[in-house]
């Protein structure tokens, strides 16, 4: 962790960092109305939207998607919000990151094949299949951004 950075900072990152956990989307929504960045990441590469998605806020999934966050945004261990949706279950969350681009194709393992692993190809196959951002982050994958890109402690 930078030493530069003021106790106070790193004191707020955490506040934002838990609130996308626990869904509190009116900090949230104060701080990305202020400039924050919607793309912050914690220090395992986590953004705010991988950790509302993963904790099952749908609701601050569209927000975040809607004021720019990148719903195919991978962590540092390569999973997607996408793929820890599937692996949660949590179904509001999987179509509210399919309606706003998110790649099945994307991320290790990609999505497609979390629907299979977790067993759920008959709910989730053909909404894959057809969604509009498949295929398309995992193209562009060789034009990822640069590490630390709006990187922040949690």
């Amino acid at each position: 962790m930078p030493r530069d950075i003021p106790p106070e900072a790193i004191a707020l990152a955490g506040r934002l960092f838990e609130a996308a956990r626990q869904g509190h989307s009116a900090l949230l929504e104060q701080a990305i109305t202020a400039g924050l960045p919607p793309n912050l990441t914690n220090d395992k590469g986590d953004t705010l939207l991988m950790l509302a998605a993963y904790h099952g806020h749908a609701h601050l999934v569209k927000y975040l998607i809607e004021h720019g966050a990148d719903p195919n945004r991978l962590n540092d261990r390569q999973q997607s919000p996408l793929a820890g949706a599937v692996f949660k279950k949590e179904d509001d969350v999987i179509e509210a990151l399919l309606d706003g681009g998110a790649d099945p194709e994307h991320g290790l393992p990609p999505a497609m094949e979390c629907i299979a692993i977790f067993k759920q190809q008959d709910v989730w196959k053909a909404r894959f299949e057809a969604a509009s951002g498949r295929g398309k982050a995992a193209a562009a994958a060789g034009t990822a951004e640069a590490p630390g890109d709006g990187q922040a402690a949690s």
